[in-house]
């Protein structure tokens, strides 16, 4: 924020200059004794007029001095600054006592409660303690998660911690935070079925409510908030007294002894007040007409319209208080106004232009209640007779009592009556029950005649009563009470004696009424009796009313006043001296003179000396007044002050009291204070632009100083001057004074200085957003002061070219601010290598949330330059990135801990429409570039070295899908890839680049690795023999996994996701990788297919042994027959055969567990299968011309049958089994069968080739 503007000295300073202005314009000597000048000083500072003690005394030394005389100016000034406040509060109470302008506004928006340091370090150890476990309040990991950035984020901050300092946080601002935070939680949730988001919202801000309580005791808090919250609402007069002497440091007993003094709760006072106020104005304006003393002008054409301005704002007001009505409450009664020039404001008071009342229109209305309480000296009656009373006001209804006996004649009956006599004449009559039967009437026992006034005593009291001739009640009493009442437009009655030249033309003692017709219209009339129109009435407009002495000349009367009208003198006596003041204070507020009528004896004794005095205070309260010196305040003329200076004092002292109150005002006054400084500035006439100039300029040194000021308020108020500065008012008013001008300049230069420092500190003085919408209306706020007039819009390029400066501000402001928080300075002077990049990660996370927060909270505001945003960001970045470069550049060589630095910094400006690929994007890239170079070159060099060491010294045991030296392979080339997908390169080029790059190293690699491990296995298949003892070894297995291994990662890592340009070409490449591989494949099928069938051609070759006609066939033969005859001869081939089927089985066994590819198992079982038939076959046909021997028959029977079962049942198909091969071996094997059974019935022993052998084994 803005550094304080000015020091306490120079605020103090101000303070004295308005004082000055405010009594320095006073022209009469009442105001000016408010503020005595100091003592005259000689050249050394002393004051003069004080005698030097004699004797050699020791003078003080200087300092002493100077402390003595700072100490009696500090009295002095603290003085007249308490007198200067009592006199403001004299005039506000008037204001508050009697309104006639303004009104409490009623659709001013509701001020939240702020939230101040106390509270928030509660609310941070509530949401601490729910975020603990310690609360009741269950809540699921989402809603602990919302609840924990919030309270890290937002709770914690500075920031906010600033703003509740400054006053403009109310709980309301917390609450919405945390709800915008939860919307783009909830939105960003799965969809639940049967759970709306609407409903999940509802329920977390609920819970967050609660926690915000905490454990308050809710039955108190209703109370606690309706007695805070009353100066948000209409305020009665007692309520806005007491706000006013709080802000003005006005005493109880003060504000008392100024209420009594000044007759606030005197409704006719206050008026008279009003009117004398008015025709003071109106007295100053035609002074300054004729003396041409005008306040300096633009233009000297302004100086008749500055008239014509007075004189209007004098008549409205005269409009305002004539249309009041005379008394709220009061009965229906037409009010006449007056009649005025539309071109003159002044009060006409001429016969010409008066309004004549007719006797009609001062007829009054009364209210008399009568009430009998008892009768007393009844004894013409017997005691058991029925008696009872009638009442009547003469002209109206007959009202009766009760009957009661005549013992005991009470009965505390009320009548009430209506009449409009000023003079009613009641009478009251005593009756008895008539016991003739002839009688027609009851019989009268007395009567008694009353003639009330309002101004007859109230009490009951006894009446002597009239009785009939002869009638035995010489001593009839009747108690009674007549009151009747004094009608809101009476301003006072009572007799006189009066004598006129118009009216009342002979002196005599009359009846007379003051009657207020309206505001401005009054009338003296004397009424007879029972009469409702007045005999004869005088008009008081234009009178001056004054004590007189007495009229030797005229019989009646002993005190003696007049009011005298050109061309008319009207006398007046009463008979007591008391009665004499009443009429005459009574006729002075409704004349409306300035001058105030003072008894002689009274005046003598005010003013010994026989100065002039114009008191403005009752004669009732004059004594107590001077007593405790609030004479002079009450008595002031209120026309002879500066009420400009006046003002800006009330709404500076106001203000600050606003700003300290209970609520997050932001500036704006409350309800009650809007009202009384609107009838301040109505009733004493200061100008709209003075208070709006006076307004804005406090509002800006709060601002300065570290408040929240509501941008709209400051809005409204420059709004207003400057449409009055540049001659477009509203309301038509044209005269713009000199000073006006020049402050309206001088607070345009403050408020625009004002405005782009805020904007310079826009994550400062509106933290989080916050006060809603405020940064939106400081920037509207800013194009308007920008502007040169009212009319002429500003080009959006000088708005811009303003708002890009501050943005500009900003970002060194923010960069400066978060490296304070970060502690980077002191990090990076000392800190390691590895240190600086750590605090440089750190940083580039501030930084991101810097500007995520930025875009959330602030990017509405800038919604019209979201460009400017964007440069803001740049510039932000820019400084951020010469740390960044120099953590980098302190880094060792080949050191890739500073990819997540990019991988942190990429991903947040990769998304962002204006900061994707931007200045400091690339420049990350160009630093970035040769370090991904520089990694994949030696990853490349790494994997191909580990390639080729793995392979030598692979002892190719399995390892998940292939061997430790692949396994390592794959994970390598997939990490690489990932890393640099993860990197998300902005630069598409460049991206596509790295990608080709990494696909072809995995080609490359996978190439070397089939082939290297094609060779081990054929190296491996070599050193394996070719007897039915072989086992495949699981290396061999291991070895075929890898290929098959390769063969799916060249699909995930050798696959280019590229544009349709590279496809053809990357197409063929790719096809040579997955064609070796499957080249490969089939190779080390055929070679282990061959090893395999070796192994049964190694059998074929014991079988040939048998072969007819050979030496070794017939001595088997014969051996075996002659050993037939003594022991059982096992039979021979048949552990060939087994042994070959145990071979067999046991291989494809091990392939279908050990390799992991089904189909290159089901290609090797068809090969093996073909192959094995083949070579049968060609065996047999080698011996086509020859029988084969009993043994060989009975082993190829079994080898042939059990191959095409195990085969069958490894899924080779049908096709392959039963292909030709196979049909022309079992077709010779049939023969030979069939053979054998023929020449040998035995020989075979149940081996056969038909389907239905039941052999096993």
């Amino acid at each position: 924020m803005l550094d304080p503007s000015s020091s306490e000295e120079e605020s103090d300073e101000v303070l004295e200059e308005e004082r000055r202005e405010v009594l320095g314009a006073a022209g009469g000597g009442s105001p000016r004794s408010l503020l005595p000048p100091p003592p005259p000083r000689d050249p050394r500072g002393r004051e003069a007029g004080g005698a030097r003690a004699a004797g050699p005394s020791p003078s003080p030394s200087p300092s002493v001095l100077s402390e003595g005389r700072e100490e009696q100016e500090r009295l002095q000034r603290e003085e007249r600054e308490k007198r200067l406040r009592l006199q403001l509060y004299v005039f506000i109470a008037r204001c508050i006592a009697h309104p006639f302008n303004a009104k409490q506004p009623t659709d001013m928006a509701r001020r939240q409660q702020k939230l101040n340091k106390q509270q928030l370090q509660i609310l941070k150890e509530r949401f601490q303690a729910f975020l603990n476990g310690e609360t009741q309040i269950v809540a699921d990991e989402a809603f602990c998660n919302a609840v924990r950035s919030y309270y890290e984020v937002f709770l914690k901050s500075d920031r906010v911690a600033r703003m509740v300092h400054s006053g403009g946080c109310s709980a309301n601002d917390f609450r919405d935070v945390f709800k915008k935070n939860i919307e783009k939680r909830v939105r960003s949730l799965p969809e639940i079925d049967g759970l709306s988001k609407e409903t999940v919202l509802s329920s977390w801000l609920a819970k967050y409510d609660a926690i915000y309580r905490g454990e308050e005791d809710f039955c108190k808090q209703p109370n606690r908030m309706a007695l805070s919250a009353v100066s948000e609402l209409i305020l009665s007069k007692e309520q806005l007294y007491e706000m006013f002497q709080q802000i003005l440091g006005i005493k109880k007993l003060e504000h008392q002894l100024i209420y009594n003094a000044c007759q606030l709760d005197n409704g006719d006072e206050q008026a008279a007040q009003i009117r004398r106020e008015l025709d003071g104005r109106l007295q100053l304006a035609e002074q300054m007409a004729r003396e041409r003393k005008f306040p300096k002008f633009i233009t000297r054409e302004m100086e008749n319209m500055y008239i014509e301005e007075l004189r209007s704002s004098v008549n409205l007001l005269m409009a305002n208080l004539e249309s009041l009505p005379v008394s709220k409450g009061g009965p229906e009664f037409k009010l006449q106004k007056l009649k005025r020039s539309q071109n003159s404001a002044f009060l006409d008071i001429g016969d010409e232009n008066e309004v004549q009342l007719s006797k009609s229109d001062v007829v009054l209305s009364f209210t008399l209640e009568i009430v009998i309480m008892e009768v007393q000296g009844l004894k013409s009656v017997a005691p058991n007779r029925i008696v009872y009373c009638t009442m009547e006001v003469e002209g109206g209804e007959k009202l009766q009592t009760d009957q009661a006996e005549a013992s005991r004649p009470q009965w505390g009956t009320q009548g009430d009556f209506t009449t409009t006599h000023p003079r009613p004449v009641v009478k009251v009559k005593l009756f008895t029950e008539s016991t003739g039967v002839l009688a027609l009437e009851d019989k009268e026992l007395g009567r008694v005649v009353l003639y009330p006034t309002s101004n007859s005593p109230k009490s009951p009291d006894l009446h002597k009563m009239i009785v009939p001739k002869n009638s035995q009640d010489s001593d009839l009493k009747i108690k009674l009470a007549v009151r009747m009442d004094k009608p809101p437009h009476m301003k006072h009655c009572g007799y006189l004696y009066a004598l006129g030249q118009k009216v009342w033309k002979r002196w005599k003692k009359r009846y007379f009424v003051l009657v207020q017709v309206s505001q401005y219209t009054f009338a003296m009339c004397s009424y007879r009796e029972k009469k409702s129109e007045p005999q004869e009435l005088m008009q008081l407009e234009g009178y001056t009313v004054d004590y007189t002495a007495p009229h030797t000349g005229l019989q009646g009367g002993r005190m003696f006043f007049n009011a005298v009208k050109e061309g008319d003198t009207v006398i007046f006596a009463s008979d007591d001296e008391q009665d004499r003041i009443l009429w005459v204070q009574a006729m002075y507020r409704a004349t409306g003179q300035s001058y105030k009528p003072v008894p002689a004896s009274q005046a003598q004794k005010m003013n010994p000396k026989g100065g002039n005095v114009n008191t403005g205070i009752s004669p009732l309260y004059t004594d107590r007044g001077q007593k405790h010196g609030m004479d002079e305040f009450i008595s002031a003329n209120p026309c002879k002050f500066d009420h400009a200076s006046l003002f800006r004092l009330l709404q500076r002292q106001t203000l600050d009291h606003r700003l300290n109150d209970s609520y997050s005002c932001l500036g704006w006054f409350s309800p009650g204070q809007v009202f009384v400084l609107d009838e301040y500035c109505a009733r004493y006439g200061v100008r709209g632009c003075h208070r709006h100039l006076c307004y804005l300029n406090e509002l800006i040194e709060h601002s300065e100083n570290g408040s929240v000021i509501d941008p709209t308020l400051l809005h409204y108020s420059f709004a207003f001057c400057a449409s009055h500065v540049h001659g477009n008012r509203p309301d038509g008013i044209g005269t713009v004074s000199v000073e006006e001008k020049e402050r309206f300049e001088e607070i345009k230069d403050r408020l625009s200085s004002l405005l782009e420092n805020q904007i310079s500190h826009f994550r400062y003085c509106f933290p989080f957003g916050r006060p809603e919408g405020a940064l939106k209306a400081t920037l509207s706020l800013l194009e308007r002061v920008l502007m040169k007039d009212i009319a002429t819009p500003i080009p959006a390029e000088e708005v811009k070219k303003v708002v890009r400066k501050c943005l500009e501000k900003a970002a060194l402001i923010n960069y400066t601010r978060l490296t304070e928080y970060a502690k980077i300075e002191e990090t990076m002077n000392q800190a390691t290598p590895a240190r600086k990049l750590e605090e440089v990660l750190h940083l580039a996370e501030l930084c991101i949330e810097v500007l995520q927060q930025n875009e959330e909270h602030h990017s509405e505001a800038f919604a019209w330059w979201p460009e400017l945003l964007a440069e803001h960001a740049e510039k932000f970045l820019s400084l951020y990135s010469v740390d960044m470069d120099s953590a980098l550049e302190a880094q060792p060589q080949d050191s890739w801990d500073s990819f997540p630095l990019f991988q942190l910094l990429n991903n947040a400006l990769r998304n962002d429409t204006f900061l994707c690929n931007g200045k400091f994007h690339k420049h990350l890239q160009e630093i970035f570039v040769p370090m991904v170079i520089r990694y994949i070159d030696l990853m490349e060099s790494s994997i191909a070295q580990s390639i080729h060491r793995g392979l030598e010294q692979e002892s190719w045991q399995p390892v998940n899908n292939g061997s430790a030296t692949s396994e390592d392979l794959f994970w390598k080339l997939d990490a690489l890839q990932m890393f640099v997908f993860d990197l998300h390169w902005p630069e598409p080029e460049f991206a596509h680049h790295l990608e080709q790059r990494l696909k072809l190293m995995a080609t490359d690699m996978i190439e070397a690795c089939v082939k290297r491990t094609r060779i081990a296995f054929e190296l491996k298949l070599q050193k394996t023999n070719k007897s039915t003892d072989l086992r495949i070894p699981s290396s061999l297995c291991t070895m075929f996994n890898v290929l098959v291994d390769a063969k799916k990662q060249t699909a995930k890592l050798c696959i280019l996701d590229g544009g349709q340009e590279f496809a053809s070409q990357w197409q063929q490449y790719h096809s040579k990788i997955d064609d070796l591989i499957e080249e490969t494949v089939k190779e080390i099928i055929s070679l282990l297919v061959s090893k395999v069938v070796s192994v049964l051609e190694g059998v074929l070759s014991k079988l040939s042994r048998y072969d007819e006609g050979t030496f070794f066939s017939s001595l088997v033969s014969f051996t075996v027959k002659a050993a037939a005859k003594y022991v059982d001869v096992p039979k021979p081939g048949m552990d060939l055969a087994d042994t070959y089927i145990m071979f067999v089985r046991q291989n494809q066994d091990i392939l279908r567990e050990k390799v992991n590819e089904e189909m290159y198992i089901e290609k090797l079982f068809d090969q093996w299968y073909s192959s094995s038939m083949k070579v049968i076959c060609m065996w047999l046909a080698d011996r086509l011309d020859l029988q084969l021997h009993i043994y060989q028959l009975k082993t190829l029977i079994k080898i042939v049958k059990k191959t095409y079962r195990d085969f069958r049942l490894q899924g080779v198909l049908e096709g392959t089994l039963n292909s030709k091969t196979y049909d022309t071996v079992h077709s010779r094997l049939t023969v030979e069968e069939a053979t054998v059974s023929v020449t040998d019935a035995g020989g075979l022993q149940g081996i056969t080739m038909k389907d239905s052998d039941e052999e096993e084994g």
